[in-house]
């Protein structure tokens, strides 16, 4: 394509039969990957793209730099990208466009909400011409009404995540924030409970994960903006991509993630990005959107809606409670209740006890003093078995081998397992909670829990 050609672009069905020639391109982003570094010196990304000539399922456009700095930094799926002089190629049957460091160019510019032409982003040898702003408002108008068409692809919900699978995740980020260890985190939910994790022990382990409350551990204030149904994971990017690629997640907006990595920290689920993890268009009017938010609508508005989708039937014949015409709450719910003293009905799982010894429950007056870690999708928490409690709980003076049997129905724990290592899955109880505080003058920041109510259905 010779210089005279700089003021034309070609459309996507046309440059996809000009095999080794080089041609000029815009379209809209509708995936991309992560900036990474190559085996050799460049860095490399690549986006896939869609014009009105070709909408699905659109051709990917392999961008090399010399440094992460000079690749295109892709705001948002559904932006806009204008590349020249890049070449189209074929391999393995698919058709791709190259962009050579040396000689090609690109901008970037906002997609369908934009209202201005100046790009956010340009290479070193791009240059601006006036017949630019045609082709990119012709697109902003065009892509009003335009519906991505998936394919094949399936989207999961974070209800059917397992662990070590990659999967494809439609999520909405809900809070982000920094930690020290792993720099930018970002946290992401859909509405639905993650699936209970089996839990891989030995019991002599039960003092130390007693004190675990997982990975949700945030101030109260910003639990309060967190939802109080269906479980809130955390996202972390891998070491291979860089940290100017957090700038691509926006609080408060759903998101599609390609080929996400499920992992697990400290018994919860976690959402690892790779560099191989892929970011897709995604409009405001998206039927998948739409059908996860209005779900969780449904499930707020209905009576049962806060009952772990797991639990069934097991809350009914484990425990019993006095509260039996309450409504039911989620841990977060408690966590996040507008008074420091309160009383709720909650659907947990026993993760830990602490002591663990059934012969150390009770002081040596005969007091029971137990503490319970209870999970639920939402949240951890810590809660107390106090004296009179702990005797409704577990029944008038039952004997230490009682009170054993009773702590393994309650963790999961089968007859024949002792000390070994072993797989639990604690059942789903119903249990009555109460919120107190230690200090008056800090009522907030020494507010604990404590189990009333309730009472342990256990063969003796």
């Amino acid at each position: 394509m010779g210089s005279g050609d700089d003021y034309k672009f070609m459309e996507i069905r046309d440059a996809i039969v000009a095999i080794n020639m080089k041609v000029n391109l815009i379209g809209v982003i509708i995936e991309f990957g992560f900036p990474r570094r190559t085996k050799g010196t460049d860095c490399y990304c690549a986006v896939k793209i869609v014009d009105q000539s070709h909408q699905t399922p659109g051709i990917t456009a392999n961008i090399f730099a010399e440094s992460l700095e000079k690749l295109p930094h892709v705001a948002s799926a559904g932006d806009i990208i204008q590349l020249s002089h890049v070449l189209m190629k074929i391999h393995q049957g698919e058709i791709y466009a190259v962009f050579n460091k040396k000689f090609s160019s690109f901008a970037l510019y906002e997609g369908k909400d934009g209202s201005g032409f100046l790009p956010y982003d340009v290479s070193p040898k791009f240059r601006p011409r006036d017949l630019d702003k045609m082709f990119i408002l012709s697109l902003r108008d065009w892509l009003v009404g335009f519906e991505l068409d998936e394919g094949s692809t399936s989207f999961s919900f974070v209800r059917d995540i397992k662990e070590s699978e990659h999967v494809n995740l439609i999520c909405k980020i809900v809070y982000m924030c920094e930690d020290a260890n792993n720099g930018t985190l970002a946290f992401v939910w859909d509405g639905t409970d993650a699936h209970p994790i089996s839990i891989d022990t030995k019991l002599t382990d039960e003092i130390s994960n007693a004190q675990q409350l997982g990975p949700l551990v945030l101030p109260r204030d910003v639990l309060c903006t967190l939802p109080p149904v269906g479980s809130i994971l955390r996202l972390i990017f891998d070491k291979g991509i860089e940290k100017q690629s957090l700038s691509m997640l926006n609080t408060g907006k759903w998101m599609k993630f390609m080929n996400v990595l499920c992992e697990m920290q400290v018994g919860s689920f976690q959402i690892v990005v790779t560099t191989f993890s892929k970011l897709r268009y995604t409009s405001n009017e998206d039927n998948t959107i739409q059908l996860r938010q209005r779900s969780y609508e449904e499930r707020l508005a209905s009576i049962l809606g806060r009952i772990p989708f797991w639990s069934f039937p097991s809350p009914l014949t484990t425990t019993e409670v006095d509260h039996n015409n309450e409504p039911f709450t989620t841990l977060m719910d408690v966590l996040t209740h507008s008074k420091v003293t309160a009383k709720f009905k909650c659907v947990v799982r026993v993760i830990a006890i602490y002591p663990f010894q059934a012969k150390d429950f009770r002081s040596p007056e005969g007091t029971y003093r137990v503490r319970l870690s209870l999970e639920d999708p939402t949240a951890r928490v810590h809660a107390f078995l106090y004296a009179e409690d702990g005797d409704k709980f577990f029944g008038e003076d039952p004997s230490i081998d009682v009170l054993t049997r009773k702590r393994n129905k309650l963790l999961g724990v089968s007859a024949s397992e002792k000390n070994e290592a072993s797989t639990r899955n604690p059942p789903w109880v119903q249990c009555c909670l109460k919120s107190y505080y230690l200090d008056k003058q800090d009522a907030w920041g020494s507010r604990q829990y404590r189990i009333f109510g309730t009472r342990l259905v256990a063969s003796d």
